[in-house]
């Protein structure tokens, strides 16, 4: 859609058909395969199709003991953007060409889920919305739709322990493996909790340039103190209150204190021009992709006076990127 067709998108109606699920290639598999594209090659195949995530709404460590487990977590800010495989089996061996080649971890995936299922491996093609390194969980969505494929190709119901098993073995992940929002401790690939449907935001953001690789982000990023962790705790508890009970104002607060809270970790460079235009166009938050170089601005699609708010954080934000971008939460 074009910013002034954005703008005048109010109504939670006019975004339905831009939430759902699109239709899995619309494009020629042939200009990717050549002749093994041939429908004869291939008597059965698979799609998978996985969301991403703008940046993270909170993401830190919770008090030593304060739940199971490690206490790394974030919480996802799922987004209507998709990552979308298609898996081609081939009889007598269990490796996986991937396309493009350089999607190494989706074939790592692929090859182990294979084995754990006792099936062919064959031919894996990923195509994404979702740029690689800006914090948008290209990489997790990469992997979740690629073990979707092929359980559907082999009409398989593979348990969600062990899609987060195999990916926990590659690296950190996100929680888009689950529908809505979710409290997930990325590291150990285990879901906290289930936090409900994420209100209906739209998220005015632009890139601030350069890549983040997740594991050596992950590696690097170091401890929090006590008092923060405690900070943390207190901001996923009102996460939860506050998604269950579609309390935008909320959410946008606390999407604001984990930017502040993560700032002397990874700091954004523009965050205190964000946080300005945020304040003056009355917007409900700042968020920002903790592992990556995102950096947005939340705003209520409900709400009445919405297209004039997203017209005036597009005006603010054009000194930044003449070509901010607009993203919409699932629903």
């Amino acid at each position: 859609m074009t910013t002034p067709e954005l703008i005048k998108a109010a109504a939670n109606e006019v975004w339905k058909p831009y939430l759902y699920y699109p239709t899995l290639y619309g494009e020629d598999l042939a200009g990717m395969l050549g002749e093994r594209a041939q429908p004869g090659n291939y008597l059965r195949h698979g799609d998978g199709l996985c969301c991403g995530t703008f940046g993270e709404l909170l993401q830190g460590q919770l008090p030593i003991g304060s739940f199971p487990g490690d206490p790394n977590f974030l919480v996802t800010m799922p987004i209507a953007l998709f990552a979308r495989a298609h898996f081609m089996p081939i009889e007598g061996t269990q490796s996986v060409s991937v396309y493009p080649s350089h999607k190494l971890k989706a074939k790592r995936l692929a090859e182990n889920l294979v084995l754990a299922l006792g099936v062919s491996g064959g031919t894996l093609l990923l195509q994404s919305e979702l740029p690689e390194g800006k914090g948008l969980a290209s990489s997790s969505a990469d992997l979740v739709a690629t073990a979707r494929s092929i359980a559907s190709c082999f009409k398989r119901k593979v348990r969600t322990s062990l899609i987060e098993k195999l990916m926990a073995e590659i690296e950190p992940s996100d929680g888009v493996m689950y529908p809505g929002a979710v409290a997930y401790q990325q590291r150990s690939c285990s879901l906290l909790s289930f936090l409900g449907q994420m209100p209906p935001f739209a998220i005015v953001g632009f890139d601030e340039g350069g890549t983040v690789e997740t594991v050596d982000y992950d590696q690097r990023r170091g401890e929090i103190s006590a008092s923060q962790r405690t900070q943390y705790h207190e901001l996923l508890e009102r996460a939860q209150t506050a998604i269950s009970q579609a309390d935008t104002a909320a959410v946008g607060s606390i999407a604001t204190a984990s930017a502040l809270l993560h700032q002397e970790r990874a700091p954004k460079e523009h965050l205190n021009s964000m946080l300005k235009a945020c304040a003056d166009t009355g917007a409900l938050g700042v968020i920002v992709a903790h592992s990556g170089t995102m950096i947005g601005i939340l705003l209520d699609r409900l709400a009445p006076d919405f297209p004039r708010k997203l017209q005036s954080v597009v005006d603010h934000l054009t000194p930044y990127d003449n070509s901010p971008k607009i993203y919409l939460t699932m629903n």
